[in-house]
């Protein structure tokens, strides 16, 4: 996954600058964002501090190392089954 080239504090004070009133094309101008990606923002941290919009990005990365890590094991599960079957 591309690393964001806003940080989570960034992400937050944009939001807040539209909650406080600010147009969303104002932001897009301003920012360089795109409208897809400012909404999926909104969608996702709206009404989020930067604190906790960090914390849920940990989150996201230690689950996606999770996932992959499984999907590791689960491969190497499924080559030792295979051997196994074939020495029987």
């Amino acid at each position: 996954m591309r690393k964001s080239q806003f940080s989570h504090t960034q992400i937050a004070n944009i939001l807040k600058e539209f909650e406080q009133g600010k147009s969303a094309e104002e932001i897009h101008r301003e920012y360089g964002v795109s409208k897809a990606t400012f909404y999926k923002w909104r969608e996702r941290y709206g009404g989020m501090e930067a604190s906790e919009l960090k914390r849920i990005k940990e989150l996201e990365e230690e689950n996606a190392r999770l996932k992959r890590m499984y999907a590791n094991l689960a491969m190497e599960l499924d080559t030792a089954k295979y051997i196994i079957e074939k020495k029987l």
